[in-house]
C-alpha cells in the first residue's frame, strides 16, 4: 500500500485524508450559517460595555 509496510502507518494516512474531506464537508454544508439577529438584550450589553469602557 503506497510502499507503506505499517497498517498503523497507512491507517493514520486514510485517516488524516478521511478527516480532511470532512472538514471539508462540514464547511460547505455550514457556509454563512450563524448570522444571528440582533437582540434587544445585545443592545443593552453593547451599550454597557461601552459605557464601562468610558469609565476605565
Amino acid at each position: 500500500m503506497l510502499g507503506i509496510e505499517s497498517t498503523s502507518i497507512g491507517l493514520a494516512y486514510i485517516l488524516s485524508i478521511l478527516s480532511a474531506i470532512g472538514c471539508v464537508i462540514y464547511g460547505i454544508c455550514f457556509w454563512n450559517k450563524g448570522a444571528e439577529e440582533i437582540n434587544i438584550d445585545d443592545k443593552k450589553w453593547v451599550k454597557e460595555e461601552k459605557e464601562l469602557e468610558k469609565e476605565l
